[in-house]
């Protein structure tokens, strides 16, 4: 098993949904891609060495999500392999179907596509966090273009049925998109088995270098670009693409044999975190214990709390966690996936949400939940004072 080092020589860090820290083989790797400089797509021999790092990266990544190397595009980021899926779709239907709880990528695309003059339809989960398949079925018609659901929710861990989805999808003649970025080094998953058309994810949610996205486009789907120049990626996303992310996300693509064991330890983490919280600290609640969520994470409503007081507290303690709500973005709104899922505005805004890694400890779990007992305990006081109460 590989062992990480942690962000910083004290703190702890349980953000691991919102990025990962570098892995420190990574790191040690960066000088050696660093000498192969040239542009990929230079035909002499300081283009072929790069050249060599993409096609063995690409060859990595495919392994990882069981597509061919060809059927991916790579981009900048997921948020642009979302909009690609979106906007590069070509087809002569204008409806789409997306869940509620998608990250804001897919969201606010689908809204923009609405926007143009296509019909969008938005599809429940419940407090469970489980989709409306029924309601699901339903929306889905002859005119629907793509039907787009996430397979691991980035709040609340919550993993969605995607083969099936995509079953109802294609008994319509609709393609499947699928927002699998959450889901890379967490869980293992094969797209092709999934039955997916589309899909995205992301190097840096994977102990990789910001700056790698990649969208599987399976064979015989047309992408058209949206970034127009060069005829990198087959025409499909032109610039010269970014050799060290690349790299990077490849090099931890090949550790794909190590995600079970890392999975299972996570989830023994996690598992014993929300034990102790549920046990010692009263007004507890995990959003959605019921369903299949990721290992690694849990998002929780600490009734009498706000979050994002919460958030700052445990961060001036030394613990670098993040809130369900919406206001460290500068938004005074409580988090818009779960208030789709039902919770009233006062639980979004208690909620705390806790996504573990591959460096992190029981020590690290027992010191967090020791604090954060203090620190709810502490505020709790305050906020009675003010009449906001458990």
């Amino acid at each position: 098993m590989c062992v990480m080092t942690r962000p910083m020589s004290s703190a702890v860090y349980f953000d691991h949904n919102a990025t990962t820290p570098v892995h420190p083989e990574i790191l040690a790797k960066v000088p050696e891609w660093l000498t192969s400089w040239g542009n990929p797509s230079s035909i002499h021999a300081f283009g072929r060495g790069p050249k060599s790092v993409l096609r063995e990266a690409r060859q990595k990544i495919a392994d990882l999500a069981g597509v061919q190397p060809l059927e991916l595009i790579l981009t900048a980021g997921g948020s642009e392999a979302n909009n690609l899926a979106f906007k590069g779709l070509t087809t002569k239907r204008k409806h789409f179907v997306v869940s509620a709880v998608e990250h804001p990528s897919v969201i606010k695309t689908a809204l923009w596509l609405r926007a143009q003059g296509c019909r969008v339809d938005f599809v429940n989960v419940n407090r469970e966090g489980q989709i409306d398949l029924a309601q699901l079925e339903t929306l889905i018609t002859e005119e629907t273009a793509l039907v787009s659901v996430m397979l691991a929710n980035n709040e609340t861990g919550h993993i969605f049925p995607i083969k099936k989805i995509a079953e109802l999808a294609h008994a319509k003649g609709a393609l499947m998109h699928c927002d699998a970025v959450q889901a890379v080094g967490k869980i293992e998953f094969n797209l092709r088995e999934l039955g997916v058309d589309l899909a995205s994810f992301s190097g840096h949610k994977f102990y990789a270098l910001k700056g790698c996205g990649v969208l599987y486009a399976r064979k015989g789907v047309t992408v058209d670009p949206l970034i127009h120049g060069g005829a990198q990626e087959r025409g499909r996303r032109a610039g010269t693409e970014n050799l060290l992310s690349v790299a990077s996300f490849g090099y931890m693509c090949g550790k794909k044999s190590e995600i079970p064991q890392q999975a299972a330890r996570t989830r023994e983490l996690r598992d014993h975190m929300e034990k102790r919280i549920l046990a010692e600290i009263a007004g507890s609640e995990v959003t959605g214990p019921r369903s299949e969520r990721l290992p690694n994470t849990s998002s929780m409503c600490l009734a009498g709390v706000d979050g994002e007081t919460l958030l700052m507290n445990l961060d001036v303690g030394g613990f670098g966690v993040s809130t369900g709500a919406a206001c460290s973005s500068g938004n005074p709104e409580p988090s818009p996936t779960l208030l789709a899922m039902g919770l009233s505005r006062e639980e979004a805004q208690s909620s705390l949400r806790l996504s573990l890694g591959w460096e992190n400890t029981k020590e690290d779990v027992d010191r967090f939940v020791d604090e954060l007992i203090k620190v709810v305990a502490r505020l709790r006081s305050f906020e009675q004072k003010v009449g906001y109460g458990i």
